[in-house]
């Protein structure tokens, strides 16, 4: 009885959509866009406009909705409005930061979006225009993402903050290298000022001795943590 009263509320939901859609002016964009999603048919692939146009997209769409924040730090009226008004961002941060994006979007995120291609495939999900989901469906459908990301980040964001685990986190592979200078060397030099001079490896501060206090102030470190 209770799923024929949600499949019911479902089909007028649905009907009522259709209805107010049937009334909405036709998007003059529309065909514009019909002719270039075929063109794109015509000339690539299904890997190449699975792939390389899902990053197009994505990449796009991403500094897009950044760009105005991002433009609004160097805009004195929009100060007032900083949440953090005690740090403001240097061009080195930033620099920083960026080289991070790009690590995150190309050798995590790439790799991922890589497999969109062989899960349309998997689920066989059509690519001819006149299969495309309506507007309301695609809003719905986002809808739907967003709360299913929102509920596992959620969950695994506060299974990651435990205590049993926190301590472990960020876990950087490139830390086991034992000649990998990582964010640690690094930020002692600017700490400290003195030593560490090194970009990405240890070797040349080792060999002329010029991370002695890093070392010094590793042990003491280690010490701290053995005594609490």
């Amino acid at each position: 009885m209770a799923t024929n009263e949600s499949v019911s509320i479902f089909s007028s939901a649905s009907l009522a959509v259709e209805y107010v859609d049937s009334l909405l002016p036709e998007n003059p964009l529309q065909e514009p866009f019909k002719n270039a999603w075929n063109y794109m048919l015509d000339n690539y692939t299904k890997f190449q406009i699975a792939t390389w146009g899902s990053l197009i997209v994505h990449e796009a769409l991403y500094f897009l909705f950044c760009l105005p924040a991002f433009l609004f730090q160097f805009i004195p009226y929009m100060k007032k409005y900083k949440i953090q008004k005690d740090k403001p961002e240097t061009w080195e941060n930033q620099w920083k930061c960026f080289k991070v994006l790009l690590f995150n979007h190309f050798c995590i995120q790439l790799p991922l979006i890589c497999g969109t291609y062989y899960f349309t495939e998997y689920f066989n999900i059509p690519y001819g225009w006149e299969r495309m989901p309506r507007w309301y469906m695609l809003l719905a459908r986002c809808f739907g993402c967003a709360v299913i990301e929102d509920t596992w980040h959620y969950f695994l964001h506060r299974l990651l903050h435990h205590k049993k685990i926190y301590k472990y986190i960020p876990l950087n592979p490139l830390n086991l290298i034992p000649f990998y200078a990582g964010s640690r060397h690094h930020d002692f030099h600017h700490m400290n000022f003195i030593g560490n001079y090194a970009s990405t490896f240890t070797w040349w501060d080792r060999i002329f001795g010029t991370d002695s206090q890093f070392v010094a102030y590793t042990e003491k470190m280690k010490i701290g943590k053995k005594t609490e």
